[in-house]
């Protein structure tokens, strides 16, 4: 089992669209061993969508994890002293959260997780998810590309003739940037060709 015994955090924000591309990725990681924690901010835990409601996210998530997610500050800031990630994941990381991070902003549950893990020197791996990733939204990518323990999911455009500063993640290599992480590197390539 790939990740027997490891703990991970797995922190979700509200770009709404993405985030059932990722239900599958935690159960692929609770079945290759690891405990996994689910974190919401409270934009996923507030607000219903075309894509479901918040409440039966929420029990999606208790059931694929075995724990009601974390959806607040005071929630979410034991993480740091009590040490109880080997990482965190922000997956989808809305142009939004990245920014926050970017910039020490710590106002929710999933940059107060963030902050926890960071200050004890352990891996946060981000899977952004944003229409402004090639727009405003780049310097602060690129200030977590360069931040000590920010590792990046692969990432593409998603659609450049419609939305052209649109980047979206691989979800389907969280698994692999989790390893790699866990082991300190960045795993590459970091931008990927078109769909």
């Amino acid at each position: 089992m790939r990740f027997k015994g490891r703990k991970i955090g797995f922190a979700l924000t509200g770009s709404h669209c993405t985030i059932p591309e990722v239900l599958p990725v935690i159960e692929s990681l609770v079945k290759d061993g690891a405990g996994v924690l689910a974190i919401v901010s409270e934009s996923v835990r507030d607000t219903d969508t075309r894509f479901g409601t918040a409440e039966e996210l929420m029990r999606s998530l208790a059931r694929i994890t075995g724990a009601q997610p974390i959806s607040t500050v005071a929630e979410a800031e034991p993480l740091g002293p009590k040490r109880l990630l080997d990482c965190l994941v922000i997956a989808p990381c809305t142009g939004n959260t990245a920014a926050r991070l970017a910039n020490g902003i710590v106002d929710g549950p999933v940059t107060m997780a963030a902050k926890a893990q960071l200050r004890n020197k352990r891996p946060v791996v981000i899977a952004i998810s944003t229409n402004d990733g090639l727009g405003l939204n780049a310097k602060n990518i690129g200030v977590l590309l360069n931040t000590p323990d920010i590792y990046m999911v692969p990432y593409r455009q998603d659609n450049p003739a419609e939305k052209p500063k649109s980047i979206v993640a691989l979800m389907h290599r969280i698994p692999d940037t989790i390893e790699s992480a866990i082991n300190g590197k960045q795993i590459q390539p970091i931008i990927v060709g078109p769909c």
